[in-house]
């Protein structure tokens, strides 16, 4: 009987150690912890939904996909991802509506390589839905000429192509914190257009989403954390494209111990999903 008691209790032991292992946590701008049903039910009060991601963290595309799952329940959604650009939009069109199959989207859209794995659930969910879902990123062609050749060059864009981008000029504040760390990080060997290429990728992306906003819809957007984060990037242009926009941001940092919110990551967004180190990477 003693066996059996003390065999009883270590397994109870290591049920409640399992159930506190968590892949990861919520917190509030503030760093205080929240749970998930409270980031769930102020998306359900805003416009648009920035959700930033670490391109290659599986648990936040697990994640990303129970979201707007849930948040479908009682909303209409509208969808759009960095990860897909203006000039693929027939395209996207095309798979949405069963027009062509995804080994032809495959062929005739620029896909990241870990599309298959984090991108396509999301987009199929749009699919078997009947939701929009807006390729919302600037053509990675142009953001190149800029690095190359400044702003200026998008001015030499023919009427077509230009429509691929935010309207010009586009306007850029070179002392925001996030461009200007961009620029400052290579110790004065970063070139002052690299911070303008991401200006114009941030630039172009809130222009999609402020084309493509609904009336009692929300609108989840899927981009890099670096583009939102401090309510920077694509939150400054967006607000710069509609004032009145209701906006809610969250920012991914990955951590070795979740539980510890880093005061570093203050006002990082309205919600910070802090991951463990160790989860699995798609690529």
């Amino acid at each position: 009987m003693k066996k059996l008691f003390l065999t009883f209790c270590l397994f109870g032991a290591h049920l409640i150690f399992s159930q506190d292992k968590m892949p990861f946590k919520i917190y509030d701008r503030s760093g205080q912890e929240v749970n998930y049903s409270k980031m769930l039910s102020v998306a359900k009060k805003n416009d648009v939904v920035l959700f930033g991601e670490i391109h290659n963290n599986s648990i936040l595309h697990w994640l990303q996909l129970e979201f707007v799952k849930d948040l479908s329940v009682k909303n209409k959604l509208v969808l759009g991802a960095e990860m897909l650009e203006r000039d693929n939009q027939d395209e996207l069109n095309a798979y949405l509506a069963g027009s062509i199959n995804q080994k032809k989207f495959d062929s005739v859209a620029r896909l990241w390589v870990n599309y298959k794995t984090d991108y396509k659930p999301l987009v199929d969910f749009a699919k078997e839905n009947k939701l929009a879902f807006i390729a919302t990123n600037v053509p990675r062609k142009y953001a190149s000429l800029v690095y190359k050749n400044d702003f200026k060059v998008l001015d030499t864009l023919s009427g077509e192509r230009k429509n691929w981008v935010a309207p010009l000029p586009i306007e850029y504040d070179a002392e925001l914190p996030g461009y200007k760390s961009m620029k400052d990080m290579g110790d004065g060997h970063i070139s002052e257009t690299l911070p303008k290429a991401q200006a114009l990728k941030d630039a172009t992306m809130a222009y999609s989403i402020s084309q493509n906003l609904k009336e009692a819809s929300v609108f989840v957007h899927f981009n890099g954390t670096y583009h939102s984060n401090n309510y920077e990037g694509i939150n400054w242009y967006l607000r710069k494209f509609v004032p009145k926009v209701k906006i809610m941001t969250i920012a991914t940092v990955e951590q070795e111990n979740i539980d510890l919110f880093k005061k570093e990551n203050n006002n990082l967004a309205d919600f910070i999903i802090v991951v463990d180190s160790d989860v699995t990477k798609t690529h």
